[in-house]
């Protein structure tokens, strides 16, 4: 439009009709996606060993907050330690503030790598991170909320309850909802009630896919 401002002015053009036309150049919005996070150079993503404890999952976010977190990916895999999968923007105010995040990890204990420049991690590895588990009870269950600056934190905070977490997947799609895949250990010997009326107090819509035929063909062993 302002092209199209110019041209008339420039021109001296005067009682005729212009039309200006927006071109995508032939781009869907899946490509978009792509060509925006190729772009945006403030990403950056590690590989972080944590703990198999209670609380683990929570502490190891609590050190990234309230830097903005583009996607989480983990999976139950052992009883001693499990692999995540996470990529945030450090804070442009805070100068080397991602090695500052990475120093932090490894003085608690949490081993991580750089996988920033890693082309196998950002574009496969991070689409496969997790993969089959056992974990035992395990329900299956898609949230969405509406997506906002703290809205991630919030849901975990809201997630803070006496069932183990055994797979989370979560990645900003720039959408008005973030959507995340969580799976939930249901106490051995419970119903299946408590866990039905802790989701529904939680507020967010959701439906659960512990049924679907693809969570058992391939996330489940």
């Amino acid at each position: 439009m302002a092209g199209l401002k110019k041209f008339i002015e420039e021109n001296n053009i005067s009682e005729r009709t212009f039309v200006a036309i927006t071109s995508g150049a032939n781009m869907d919005f899946n490509r978009l996606r792509v060509v925006s996070e190729r772009a945006d150079d403030s990403e950056r993503s590690l590989e972080i060993t944590i703990p198999e404890t209670p609380g683990a999952f929570r502490a190891m976010y609590s050190k990234i907050w309230p830097r903005n977190v583009t996607e989480l990916t983990y999976r139950y895999n052992t009883d001693h330690e499990a692999n995540v999968f996470v990529s945030f923007q450090p804070l442009i105010h805070v100068e080397n503030d991602f090695k500052q995040v990475m120093e932090d990890f490894r003085s608690d204990d949490f081993p991580c790598t750089d996988l920033s420049d890693n082309e196998l991690a950002k574009t496969h590895i991070r689409h496969l991170a997790g993969g089959r588990s056992n974990a035992s009870h395990e329900r299956l269950f898609r949230f969405h909320f509406p997506e906002s600056p703290g809205a991630l934190q919030r849901f975990l905070e809201a997630l803070d309850m006496k069932w183990n977490i055994s797979l989370f997947h979560y990645r900003n799609y720039g959408d008005d909802f973030g959507r995340v895949l969580v799976g939930i250990q249901q106490n051995h010997g419970t119903s299946c009630e408590g866990m039905n009326n802790f989701l529904e107090e939680l507020g967010y819509k959701y439906i659960e896919e512990t049924n679907n035929p693809a969570y058992s063909k391939f996330l489940r062993d």
